[in-house]
């Protein structure tokens, strides 16, 4: 039986491929469902962001995208570590919640404590969770209810949207 969620995570990989396009969904389509803006600890002008972040980053954090599946080297990190949001730094992940979902974006069953918001995505005609940081407002991801215990939580993240520092066990 093939579960949705590897369906999904193939054809967009399929698609993308073939196309020979970045995998970013629509921007209209997210603009058209998206909540009036909320106040964040960190808040910089659109231009700081440019500035700050790579133009990948940017979609991805600041413009809801999405990278392509199975391209991030966050995906095969396995140390003992931390992955913080790419925007501003805060903690957001343990490794020690990391899991190998086979969806193609760095999955983990748990956030840290107060690192992330969550807001309802009705864009491409379905409803989800989507995740953003709690102290930007960065766009990381979206939460699923397909996990493994404790949680059944499948936070599924955007590499470009986070980065990760080793620390010893």
């Amino acid at each position: 039986m093939i579960r949705r969620r590897f369906l999904f995570s193939g054809l967009t990989a399929g698609i993308a491929a073939a196309s020979g396009v970045a995998f970013y969904g629509s921007r209209a389509a997210r603009a058209a469902d998206a909540a009036p803006p909320q106040k964040f600890p960190v808040s910089m002008s659109d231009a700081d962001w440019h500035k700050r972040l790579t133009a990948a980053q940017y979609d991805v954090l600041r413009e809801a995208g999405t990278e392509r599946p199975f391209t991030s080297p966050l995906l095969n990190e396995h140390r003992h570590g931390v992955f913080s949001c790419a925007g501003c730094a805060q903690a957001a992940f343990s490794s020690d919640t990391k899991f190998e979902s086979g969806t193609g974006w760095p999955s983990f069953w748990k956030p840290l404590p107060n690192a992330i918001g969550t807001t309802t995505d009705t864009s491409f005609g379905m409803e989800r969770t989507e995740v953003h940081c709690s102290r930007c407002g960065g766009h990381l991801g979206h939460v699923f209810d397909d996990g493994p215990k404790p949680t059944g939580l499948r936070y599924c993240m955007n590499g470009v949207a986070l980065t990760f520092k080793p620390t010893t066990a």
